[in-house]
C-alpha cells in the first residue's frame, strides 16, 4: 500500500441529498493545498486498513479546499459507513490528488454523463469547461429529485442552460434517451460517464452501438463488478528481473501471493477501478477482472491488474 499521505481537516459536512453527505476538506494550518485537475480523486484513509477514492467535485481553480461526497451504500464494505461517522473538526489522511479520468482538452465537444453519486468528478469537469468557455452538455441521471446532490449549485452556476435532469420516478418525456443522446457523435466530441456499473455499461454499449470509437470514451468506475471465482485455480508468476517464481493460490491474490515474498506492490482500491497496480506483462495471458482498462487495452494482454484480475495461463512473468 503506497502510504504518503497529508492531514486534512474536516472543515464542513453538508446533506446534498437523500443519502448523499458533502465533506470540505482544508489544510490544519490553513494552508494551500496541492492543485488538482478535473476528474481527479484522492485516497481517503479511515483507520483498520480502509482505504476509499473519492472524486473532487470543487471548481479545480480552487486551492483552499477539496470537496467530496459520499453515497451511504447500505452494501457498504465500511467505506462509506465510516465516512457518514465523520463530523467537521475531526482531522483525517488523504493522498494527494490522482488522476485516471482526465479531460480531453482538445476535445471539441465534451459529453459528461452522470448516474447518481457520479455527479462528483462529472461536476468538476463541468466546472472547467465552463471556466475555458469550452463547448459542453451535461446530463445527470438520478432516481428522483430528492436523491439528485448539488442540485441547487447546479441551477445557480453559469452553465445552468447546458444541463439536462432526468429523473427515473419523473414523466417519460424527460427520462434519458442514451440513443438519441448518443447516437449521432459529432467529429471530434469525447463523452465521459460516471456512475453505477449498471447505469455505465448501458451508456458504453449504446455508444459503441452508435459508432463511438474507444479512444473518445471515458469512464470511472466506483466499484467493480462481482465475479463469480468458484472456479478460480492457482497458477504462478514469475518476475522477470530476478526469475523468482511464485505460485499464486486458488483463494489468493497476486498482490498478496507477491506480498508474502517481500514484493510490494502499491495499490489502492484492491477492486480493480483505479489503476494503482497497473503491471505490465511480458508473458502468459491475464484472465482480466478489472473496470479500469478498456476492451481494447484488455486484449492486448500486455498489462493487467494483480489486486483482482488472474492468469488464463499457467504462468505470466510480470515486469517486475
Amino acid at each position: 500500500m503506497n502510504t504518503a499521505t497529508r492531514s486534512v481537516l474536516v472543515a464542513r459536512k453538508l446533506v446534498e441529498a437523500v443519502d448523499i453527505c458533502s465533506f470540505e476538506l482544508v489544510d490544519p494550518e490553513g494552508k494551500a493545498l496541492p492543485p488538482f485537475s478535473a476528474g481527479s480523486h484522492v485516497d481517503v484513509h479511515l483507520g483498520n486498513g480502509l482505504v476509499r477514492q473519492y472524486s473532487l467535485c470543487n471548481d479545480p481553480a480552487e486551492t483552499h479546499r477539496y470537496l467530496i461526497a459520499v453515497l451511504r451504500d447500505l452494501a457498504s464494505r465500511g467505506g462509506s459507513a465510516a465516512m457518514h461517522a465523520l463530523e467537521p473538526g475531526q482531522v483525517i489522511h488523504i493522498s494527494d490528488p490522482k488522476n485516471h479520468f482526465a479531460l480531453a482538452h482538445d476535445a471539441a465537444h465534451s459529453l459528461l454523463l452522470a448516474g447518481g453519486i457520479g455527479i462528483t468528478p462529472i461536476l468538476c469537469m463541468a466546472e472547467r469547461l465552463s471556466n475555458t468557455g469550452a463547448s459542453f452538455e451535461l446530463h445527470y441521471c438520478t432516481r428522483s429529485r430528492e436523491r439528485t446532490a448539488f442540485a441547487e449549485r447546479i441551477r445557480g452556476a453559469a452553465f445552468v442552460d447546458r444541463v439536462h435532469f432526468h429523473y427515473d420516478d419523473g414523466p417519460d418525456a424527460q427520462k434519458f434517451d442514451a440513443q438519441a443522446t448518443l447516437g449521432r457523435p459529432e467529429p471530434d466530441a469525447h463523452a465521459y460517464v460516471c456512475g453505477p456499473t449498471g447505469f455505465m455499461d448501458w451508456v458504453l454499449h449504446t455508444a459503441r452501438g452508435a459508432g463511438w470509437s474507444e479512444e473518445l470514451l471515458h469512464r470511472e468506475y466506483f466499484a467493480a463488478t462481482p465475479i463469480d471465482t468458484g472456479n478460480d485455480g492457482s497458477f504462478e508468476v514469475k518476475i522477470a528481473s530476478t526469475g523468482a517464481v511464485i505460485r499464486v493460490g486458488t483463494h489468493q491474490t497476486v498482490v498478496a501471493a507477491l506480498a508474502a515474498v517481500g514484493i510490494e506492490v502499491p495499490t489502492s482500491c484492491e477492486q480493480g477501478v483505479c489503476g494503482t497496480c497497473l503491471t505490465r506483462v511480458l508473458g502468459g495471458t491475464p484472465d482480466h477482472r478489472d473496470m479500469y482498462m478498456t476492451p481494447a487495452e484488455q486484449a492486448k494482454g500486455d498489462q493487467f491488474t494483480p489486486c483482482c484480475s488472474r492468469s488464463k495461463s499457467a504462468r505470466l512473468v510480470l515486469d517486475l
